[in-house]
Parts: C-alpha cells; structure tokens; sequence
C-alpha cells in the first residue's frame, strides 16, 4: 500500500504526518491528503547536486575563502541547521519569512536556518559572552529559502562564506571586512572583475525619520528602492502626504551612485543630523579605501538600502563579471547582539559559495589534482593492496583497477 501523508498548513507552516490514522473528509477539514511521489527521478527545483569537478572546484573554492579568514585570526564556528524560528524572526525581521518552518514533538515552531548571522550573534551573547573582544568567528554553512527572493536568485539551499567581527566599532572595523572581501577575490583570480558598492543605512533612516515616515511605509520605500522603481517611489511618497520638495530630495538621494563625488553631491541636498552624520562615516571609510588604491574596485551607491533589519551603520554588496545576481553582502549591526543579551558593535559579510564557484575561471584559479597511477589487483589482492596502502602513505593519488 501507497505510504500517505497528512499535511496541516498554519499560517503558512506545514504540519506532516506519515501514515495518519483514517479519517473522514469532515474529520479532515483544513488538511490535504497527498500520496506519496511515484516518480523520484527529479530533485526539488532550486536544489542541485554537485559532482566530481564541480564539487572538488567548489570545495576549492570554499578553502581558499577559509585560508583568507583564518590569515586574517578567524576563527570557525558551526551553528546548528535547525534552530527557533523566532531567533531569525528577530535578526533578519520580514526575511525570515522565506525559511522552511515546521513544528517539533513539543509544539515548537522551529526553522531550517535562513541565515548565519542570527545564530553567531547569539553564540557571542551567550556561549561566548565572557571571551575576550573583539571576536572574530568565520563559517561556511549551508542556508535555505522556501521562496525566492528574486527570480535569478532562485535557490532553495546556498552555501555561505562569512565572517563575524563583533565587539569592535570604528571606521577600522568597518574597512576590515571589506579588505578579507578583496583579497578572496583577488586569491580567487577575480581581481578587476569585481565591483564592491557601499552605502550607509542610516542615510536612509534619517531622511525617512525627517519625513516622519512609519515602520510599514519605511518597509515598502525600501522594497521600492530595492528595485530602483523611481516611478512607484514617487507615486508612494506622494499618497505619503509628503510635500513635493521633500519628495524629490528622497527620490533624488537614492538615485546617487558613482565615486567620491557622490558624497559632496549628497551633502548639498540633505539637511537632517542623522543622515549628515551617516555620510560622514561614509566619507571617513571611503578616504581609507581610496588612501589603500582600492577605489577603483568600489563604488557608494545610496539606494542600497538592504532588507535585512539588523543592519544599522555601513552596508555593502559584492558584484562579478560573469554573475547575473550579487555575490556577497555585508555590514554593521549593531543592535542584533542586544536582542539575545548584552549589546555590542559588530560588523561581518556573507559570499555566496555557489555563485563564486559558478564564476572563477581557469586559469586564475585552478582546484590542482595530480593524476591517479593505476595499481592493478591480481590474484595476490594482499600485494596489490599492500602496494596501494604504500602510495597512499606517500600521499600519491591511486586508482585501483576493478
């Protein structure tokens, strides 16, 4: 008999049971009675596997990144796939919605893990609250969406390269992540191929707070933006009430990117504190990049106003040749820490490990493999083994023929 299965959808969480006792259609309303796949031929859509080159090329890839982190005194930390939806309701706010959510044995609503920043801001308030600051702690960990944050985006599971610098604030805290950024790049063989843009939220948040502007409205200005929909954006300003002046300095302030002069252009259209002293900062972080000779691989873009709701200070996105989406994201927040006990400055940045490994190229960066000496079994299996165990002492690559 066909396995069958009972799912239960609360509030857009699925509830399954394997192999329910019968019930009657009445009995059953509000559940969805699905037999079992026929067919398993397929995987889910947004989900891949990777095999032999593409895996030994992305596990490359991902050791490159680590020997970057570790070169900078990161340490590793492995967060659990599985945690309390509520900690990642709380760290990355609307975002959350996306993770798989079901319910455990004791009716806890739990979620395979959207993001790693949550768990590690956890981990330092807790598990790591009386180890000496700053903390530097770095991972690659696989994240999961239910749904897809934009169509080219479409992966149910990713693989995350990051690092956490938390208990450290400044203008030097927030420039070192962005330096471990490009020299992965640059180890990676994407050196001129890559486009790091930077901004800082609380541009945003001041303007937004002088226009007196709620939580939702705030929301919805920043999707917009997001998308770069001046048209929408006007259109939602002006059923905001807010006067055409202010209107069009908002619109205006967003659609700025470009180099140094971006800043000077800005600071002649904003009047608020909050946003002046954001570009300030924002100036400072730029004078370092450009005093390194690294101005050419960046620019400010301020209608880079991320979704997540942890971020507070400086806010950045990485870009490659060859990639239709970004591959990397990062910041300051300030307050997550705060929400799982005490409050501490922090900074980090998350690369995404499938698309980097989908854009470095050969020869710049090569997974090196020496070629396997065969070693034949006879009908002496003992010898032929005995001669493979000797190769593999020497670290020598084999392949035994079967």
């Amino acid at each position: 008999m066909a396995r069958r299965w009972l799912c239960l959808c609360v509030n857009s969480v699925f509830i399954v049971f394997a192999n329910p006792l019968p019930v009657t259609r009445s009995q059953a309303a509000g559940f969805v009675l699905v037999e079992s796949p026929m067919h398993l031929s397929r995987i889910p859509s947004g989900l891949r596997y990777y095999v032999g080159e593409a895996a030994r090329q992305r596990r490359a890839v991902e050791d490159c990144a680590i020997s970057v982190f570790s070169g900078w005194s990161y340490q590793e930390i492995d967060t659990p796939a599985v945690d309390y939806y509520s900690l990642f309701e709380q760290g990355m706010g609307p975002e959350a919605q996306s993770s798989f959510r079901f319910v455990d044995a004791d009716a806890r609503l739990l979620a395979l893990r959207p993001d790693v920043t949550s768990s590690v801001a956890r981990a330092s308030a807790t598990l790591l609250a009386e180890t000496p600051r700053p903390l530097r702690l770095c991972y690659a960990a696989s994240v999961f969406h239910q749904q897809p944050r934009t169509q080219a985006e479409w992966r149910r599971e990713t693989t995350q390269l990051g690092c956490e610098l938390i208990g450290a604030a400044g203008i030097a805290a927030d420039v070192e992540p962005l330096l471990i950024v490009v020299e992965t790049l640059n180890r990676l063989g994407l050196a001129g191929n890559y486009r790091i843009t930077i901004n800082n939220i609380d541009i945003f948040n001041g303007i937004a707070d002088h226009l007196g502007l709620d939580r939702d409205s705030r929301e919805r200005l920043r999707s917009l933006i997001d998308v770069r929909d001046t048209s929408a954006l006007t259109e939602l300003l002006t059923g905001l009430a807010v006067p055409e002046d202010e209107r069009d300095l908002f619109v205006q302030v967003t659609r700025l990117s470009g180099k140094q002069g971006i800043i000077e252009a800005a600071k002649k259209v904003i009047t608020n504190s909050r946003s002046n002293a954001a570009l300030k900062s924002l100036e400072e972080t730029w004078s370092v990049i450009s005093g390194l000779g690294l101005a050419e691989s960046f620019e400010i873009d301020l209608g880079d106003v991320s979704s997540l709701d942890y971020y507070t200070g400086l806010l950045f996105k990485v870009y490659v040749r060859g990639s239709g989406i970004r591959v990397g994201r990062g910041g300051r927040y300030d307050g997550l820490t705060s929400r799982f006990g005490r409050a501490e400055p922090a900074t980090g940045f998350v690369l995404d490990l499938d698309e980097l490994t989908r854009v470095v190229r050969p020869p710049e960066f090569t997974a090196s493999r020496p070629s396997a000496a065969a070693v034949a079994l006879a009908e002496d299996n003992v010898a032929a083994f005995r001669e493979a165990m000797r190769r593999r002492a020497a670290d020598e690559r084999i392949c035994l023929e079967l």
